[in-house]
């Protein structure tokens, strides 16, 4: 079964690719994905599956392949939004949308998965259980689309879930994996100051916003130097602070920004009490009035130890040309909503290498020269196809 799986991917890795460059020219930000989501739609007609168009808070699909035998219910997921990035990267399938870009893989996501759910869909009377394929809308801006389709109820039967990242951290044909929390969590926070104003000259009749800020940006520095536990990863970052006027004029109200990246609960709960104090430690200190906007985003993204175990040995002992190196991955700074889906039901979250060939130096997610080994595509489609496969026990 497996093999007739892997065979058939073969055969359709011209289709991926096609795909692929298909959604690269035509990218749309979170939230706004109205005609991707139409057109992946439009790929399950008249398929014998269920689909489920706008699925959570926007234009998520879900699609079920039942099988014709019973068993598991294994979820796989991948995104398809885009990022407000003007395109740099030479390519001839370059976006046609000015300023937004598939910067970050999930052209290469949705492809693979498209692909790979059809196969399924005509071998599916030979798979033992159930496969959600979950197409999942808004990765890119919080709250994200991921959370929804959990408060919706569509994991509510799924036994275990799995996704796929692509990443220019090694070459198309290397499969990366993490046990355990292995992306972070991050939240957003914005800290209004209000005090008074005065003349420059006259220091005493007023209360400087600008200066109660400074010590708060000071202040918040010492959370993760002096309160996270040195084990763990912690970052509270100030974007911005807007207190702009006149050289000569005290001013009486600023706001700051800031992004905050937490490795794994404990630190989050550290980081999002310290925060709080010190916003009240300001006001009593300095005499000011503060009004804190703080929303937690993602949280961090745990790998389940034993299906990473699992993932890790199904694709080491895959013996496909396709995939020439199976190893461990360092864990991850960035963050990603796949995190709420492994907060309901376990999985594991893993890594296709796409360095482009013949380049040292890649362009990471998110720059606007970011491209692919489209080799990964098909590296990408058979790993899950295998780790589906071996989850589901379709030999049986």
């Amino acid at each position: 079964m497996k093999d007739q799986l892997m065979k058939m991917l073969e055969e359709r890795e011209n289709e991926m690719i096609e795909i692929r460059r298909y959604l690269h020219e035509n990218p749309e930000l979170s939230f706004k994905e109205e005609k991707t989501a139409a057109y992946i739609a439009d790929f399950y007609k008249g398929k014998d599956v269920e689909v489920v168009t706008n699925a959570g808070n926007g234009h998520g699909i879900v699609v079920t392949i039942k099988g014709g035998k019973p068993g598991k219910t294994v979820a796989l997921r991948a995104d398809f939004d885009a990022l407000p990035i003007k395109e740099e990267a030479d390519v001839p399938f370059k976006s046609k949308n000015e300023g937004v870009m598939h910067a970050c893989g999930h052209d290469a996501h949705t492809a693979y998965l498209l692909v790979l759910a059809d196969c399924l869909i005509e071998l599916k009377d030979n798979i033992q259980g159930t496969v959600k394929i979950i197409h999942q809308h808004a990765e890119e801006v919080p709250p994200g689309g991921a959370k929804s389709i959990v408060e919706e109820g569509f994991l509510d039967d799924v036994n275990a879930i799995f996704g796929i990242h692509v990443l220019p951290m090694a070459p198309a044909g290397t499969v990366g994996y993490h046990s355990g929390y292995s992306f972070n969590g991050r939240a957003y926070f914005k800290l209004r100051l209000q005090a008074s104003g005065g003349h420059g000259s006259s220091p005493h009749k007023a209360n400087d916003a600008i200066v109660a800020g400074s010590y708060f940006v000071t202040a918040v520095q010492t959370i993760v130097s002096r309160r996270v536990d040195p084990n763990n990863a912690g970052v509270v970052t100030i974007g911005s602070f807007d207190g702009k006027g006149s050289f000569n004029v005290i001013k009486d109200s600023i706001e700051i920004e800031g992004d905050i990246r937490y490795s794994d609960n404990d630190t989050k709960a550290t980081i999002d009490k310290e925060i709080h104090r010190i916003v009240n430690g300001i006001e009593e200190l300095f005499g000011v009035n503060c009004e804190l906007t703080y929303e937690p985003d993602y949280p961090p993204l745990y790998n389940d130890p034993e299906l990473t175990e699992f993932v890790a040995n199904t694709l080491s002992e895959a013996e496909d040309e396709a995939i020439k190196e199976v190893k461990e991955f360092p864990k991850m700074s960035p963050s990603d909503d796949f995190a709420y889906f492994l907060e309901k039901v376990p999985g594991s979250y893993f890594y296709i290498g796409c360095t482009p060939k013949g380049v040292e130096k890649p362009y990471f997610n998110h720059h606007p020269k970011f491209d692919i080994d489209e080799d990964a595509i098909l590296v990408a489609a058979k790993s899950v196809g295998y780790v589906v496969g071996s989850y589901l026990d379709m030999d049986k």
